[in-house]
């Protein structure tokens, strides 16, 4: 049985969200940018989904790729 991608329920992805600039909130953002779990997580969702969570987060590489 596969496990299920639990990056909507991170604890640090919660704590980029509440204060952005603490050390915690920028280490998730920039673990986000090779994580095979975050991409993984991305890659299972829906466009609209996908867009809106680029857009929150400004991940251009995700906001090209949804222009397509």
């Amino acid at each position: 049985m596969p496990e299920e991608n639990q990056c909507e329920e991170c604890s640090m992805k919660a704590k980029y969200d509440s204060k952005p600039k603490s050390f915690a909130g920028r280490f998730w953002r920039w673990h986000i940018s090779f994580c095979p779990g975050w991409k993984q997580y991305m890659n299972s969702l829906d466009k609209q989904k996908k867009q809106e969570i680029a857009k929150k987060y400004n991940l251009k590489k995700y906001l090209k790729n949804s222009l397509n």
